[in-house]
Formats: C-alpha cells, sequence, structure tokens
C-alpha cells in the first residue's frame, strides 16, 4: 500500500538555542569601542600637531578639514573591522542550518556588535559631538537672529556691550578738552540713544533717514564738529558696523558648513563601519569553521 507523502504529517522540530551569541557580538562590541577610543585620542593630537595659531604656520583649514574626514573613515574601517571579525571568530559553529543561514547570521551578529559600540562610544563622546554639531546650529540660528551684533540693549540699561566701540567714535570729540566740560547725564542720554539705534539698525539691515540725520545733529552738537563733518563720521561709523556684521556672518556661515560637513561625514563613516563589521564577521565565521573542519579531517 502506497502513502502519499503531502498527507504525511512532518513534525517540525524547532532548536531551543537562540540564533544570536551575546557573548560574541559584546566581546566585539568591546574591542571595536576601545579601538575607536584609541584612534580617536590619536586622530586629536595628530589633528593638534597640524594647526597653529601663527598665520604662516600649520595646515589650511581645507587641508584639516580633509584630513578628519579621511581619519573618521580609517577610524571605523579598523575598529569596526577588528571588532566584526572577533564576533565571527569566537561564535560558537552553527550545525544543522543552511549555509546561507550561517552566512545570515555571521552578518547579523557583525552588525549587532557595530551598533553596540557605536552606542557604546557615542555615550562616551556624546557631548563632544553634540558640541560639534550644535555649534553650526547655534551660529546659524545667531545670524537669523540678527545677533551678529550681539544682544540688544535693555530700555534705559546704558550702551551695550557689542556697539560701544562704534558708539564711542561718534561722540568722540574734535577737542579732546571737552570731555572734561562735558555734561555726565546728558553724555550718558546722547550714547544710549546712539546705541538703540546702531542695535535697530543692525536688527534691520538699513538705517532710515531719519536716523542718520538725528545721528549727525546729536554728534554735531555733542563733539563740536560741523554739522557735515558729523555726517561723514557717521557714515564712516556705519560702514565699520556693516562690515563687522558681515564678517561675523561669513563665520557664522563658515561654522554651520563646517558642522553640516562634519555631520554627514560621519554619517558615512559610520555606514561604512556598519558595512565593514558585518563583512569581517562573515569571513571570521567563515575561517573558524573552516579551520575546524580541516582541524576534524586531521583527527
Amino acid at each position: 500500500m502506497q502513502t502519499n507523502i503531502s498527507q504525511v504529517d512532518v513534525p517540525t522540530v524547532e532548536s531551543s538555542v537562540p540564533a544570536v551569541s551575546w557573548g560574541p557580538v559584546i566581546a566585539g562590541a568591546f574591542t571595536a569601542a576601545a579601538i575607536t577610543l584609541i584612534l580617536m585620542l590619536l586622530g586629536s593630537g595628530l589633528g593638534l600637531t597640524m594647526v597653529s595659531p601663527w598665520s604662516s604656520e600649520g595646515v589650511s583649514a581645507t587641508t584639516f578639514a580633509v584630513s578628519t574626514a579621511i581619519w573618521l573613515v580609517v577610524v571605523q574601517w579598523l575598529s569596526a573591522g577588528l571588532g566584526g571579525y572577533l564576533t565571527g571568530r569566537l561564535r560558537t559553529k552553527w550545525v544543522g542550518i543552511h549555509t546561507d543561514e550561517v552566512y545570515f547570521r555571521d552578518t547579523a551578529h557583525g552588525f549587532l556588535a557595530w551598533a553596540l559600540a557605536t552606542l557604546l562610544v557615542a555615550g562616551v563622546l556624546g557631548s563632544a559631538l553634540s558640541a560639534a554639531v550644535g555649534g553650526g546650529v547655534q551660529a546659524a540660528s545667531n545670524v537669523a537672529s540678527g545677533a551678529a551684533m550681539g544682544a540688544a540693549a535693555n530700555a534705559g540699561s546704558g550702551t551695550d556691550t557689542a556697539t560701544s566701540y562704534f558708539v564711542d567714535t561718534l561722540f568722540r570729540p574734535s577737542d579732546p578738552a571737552r570731555l572734561a566740560t562735558a555734561d555726565a547725564a546728558d553724555t550718558e542720554q546722547a550714547t544710549a540713544q546712539a546705541s538703540r539705534i546702531l542695535v535697530a539698525s543692525a536688527a534691520s539691515g538699513e538705517v532710515s533717514a531719519a536716523d542718520r540725520t538725528y545721528l549727525s545733529q546729536l554728534i554735531a552738537a555733542r563733539t563740536g564738529l560741523s554739522e557735515s563733518d558729523a555726517q561723514a563720521r557717521v557714515d564712516a561709523v556705519l560702514a565699520s558696523v556693516n562690515d563687522a556684521k558681515v564678517k561675523a556672518q561669513d563665520a557664522a556661515d563658515t561654522a554651520r558648513k563646517a558642522s553640516a560637513t562634519f555631520a554627514l561625514v560621519a554619517a558615512l563613516s559610520l555606514a561604512i563601519g556598519a558595512f565593514i563589521a558585518s563583512a569581517a564577521a562573515t569571513l571570521g565565521g567563515k575561517q573558524r569553521d573552516d579551520d575546524e573542519v580541516v582541524y576534524l579531517t586531521r583527527r
């Protein structure tokens, strides 16, 4: 009597051993994290030797940025490769499963080791990374809010420190002897008005004709200059204020671009690290299985 195979119930046997071996994963992750910290410290030391406060020494900003990007990739390549390889070599051999499943498990173990190592490193260097990325965001927000000239002065609080130099330049008398006879209260009131005009003008991006005329008249009355000379002084100081604002915006924009580039390169290096760790774990597991087969065959 023939039995139809399709009608026979084949019992399903599930393995009681989990597919994830956390011991090799943790060992590989700690190894990768330690190597990352060592290489980051080494990179910091090499980076400090490349820069210099003297304009004639040290490398350019572009060279330093490119070197930093390359070093981040090298750090991920070495640390993730070694951690993933150890994860694959240290795991227990899986028997009774398809070769493709072995490759998948090795790849997954390498990825888990890289992910755990990344979390460990982020916990140690999290504050430094946040400061680096947040610096560009803060600089961009300062430009957007018109803070290149500093915080605006509170009402009646006197001259703002960000504009005090320019205000002093406006009210510099033609004859320094006038300082001795100048009324302190009137001078303070005049400088406070000029400071508020400069701050408001910096926020709006221009000085109205009425404010420009009032400043000229105020300066002419306080310094003894003719109205035409006072007007020329106002124009010169406003040009200096605009130049300072442009320089501050350029510096903030440079910081923003540097932070954006750093974030993109860091993300790329992490992606490379994930791939290297997975591939290295597969290689380590394959070598372990091959060595074991050779050992058992020789026995």
